[in-house]
């Protein structure tokens, strides 16, 4: 047996503190009154009717009592297989703000074109929850899972390249981030998928990722990867913060302009192993198609089946049982009528 609210169970000591207490009161009031008046003038001025009716009221009112509380704490007992469906979709999101994702190879360039992907894929959402990872070498919950839409377009407006202060890009440290959200999430309904989705031109400086990866898919979530930019790849301009004036194209410590680009193998491998599927952007006509359209299947259809083991509520009984006792020892005819 377990149970729902255990702390319920404490009331149960208020109970015979409450029998305790009324048993002394009452033997304190009795030897009270026999300063007044001897037992046998008060059994003629007040009746006491049938003792041991009245001894059966007071342990049917405690019992019932104790019962009500049994119920209260949420018996479980037993167990029972349930089949549930999985329907709807938790989506993730994960960001790529290096600054190579300023490259125009992809117009108006990759970061804004993921921005207006994920924007389109909003619009596609019906009540599903989305939240929002902003990622380099370092990562930020910029957005729970919400199905706040309005709150998500503006924490996607704030991420840009300026705002995270590493170069880098760790696709290791999202994913963890992205597994922590979830799991503080909880499975606020258990017929939810839950998808992880990067967006990135697969520039990787942090390694192996079969560990997060491996963890992830434990979860049962599921890793979908968009590749934004091209192979040949593009130079990454600098523009004036105030008039918007190009300025110069970034270079390297040697001095030499950067170029950065799309690298699929990782993005690959990634969604591979995280039973999900590739799709690429390398044109402004490009979009996430093939992913909207996985997303739109996952919210109208049965996504899987299982079952699961469950223990029983029995608390009904046990309510049952303390009713029907409180009911007995109102009605109980205990009083003896005066002649």
């Amino acid at each position: 047996m377990i149970w729902e609210s255990p702390g319920y169970l404490w009331l149960i000591v208020v109970v015979f503190l409450l029998a305790a207490g009324v048993w002394y009161y009452k033997n304190k009031l009795r030897e009270r009154r026999r300063t007044y008046f001897s037992d046998e003038v008060f059994a003629k001025l007040y009746p006491k009717g049938d003792e041991s009716l009245k001894r059966l009221q007071n342990g049917l009112f405690y019992a019932a009592l104790i019962f009500l509380i049994i119920a209260l704490a949420g018996p479980k007992i037993g167990t029972e297989v349930r089949e549930v469906t999985r329907q709807g979709v938790d989506i993730m999101v994960m960001l790529d703000v290096s600054k190579s994702m300023q490259s125009e190879d992809v117009r108006p360039n990759r970061l804004d074109k993921s921005k207006f992907e994920i924007l389109r894929m909003l619009d596609r959402l019906r009540g599903d929850r989305v939240g929002l990872i902003a990622f380099t070498g370092e990562s930020i919950l910029l957005a729970p899972l919400t199905s706040d839409y309005s709150a998500f377009r503006l924490y996607l407006n704030l991420a840009d390249t300026e705002s995270m202060p590493s170069t880098t890009t760790d696709f290791s440290a999202g994913m963890r981030v992205a597994l922590d959200a979830f799991r503080s999430a909880g499975e606020q309904d258990r017929n939810t998928s839950r998808v992880l989705l990067i967006l990135s031109d697969g520039e990787d400086h942090g390694g192996n990722h079969d560990s997060i990866l491996a963890e992830l898919k434990n979860e049962g979530i599921f890793v979908f990867t968009v590749g934004v930019g091209t192979i040949s790849g593009g130079t990454i301009p600098v523009y004036d913060e105030n008039s918007g004036r190009l300025l110069e194209y970034l270079r390297d410590s040697a001095g030499q302009v950067v170029t950065t680009r799309l690298m699929p193998a990782v993005l690959r491998t990634i969604a591979d192993e995280g039973n999900g599927t590739y799709y690429e952007i390398s044109r402004s006509s490009d979009g996430m198609d093939g992913f909207l359209t996985q997303i739109g299947e996952l919210e109208s259809s049965e996504f899987a089946t299982e079952e699961f083991a469950d223990y029983k509520d029995q608390y009904q009984w046990f309510a049952t049982i303390g009713i029907i006792l409180l009911i007995i020892s109102i009605i109980l005819p205990v009083q003896k009528p005066l002649s």
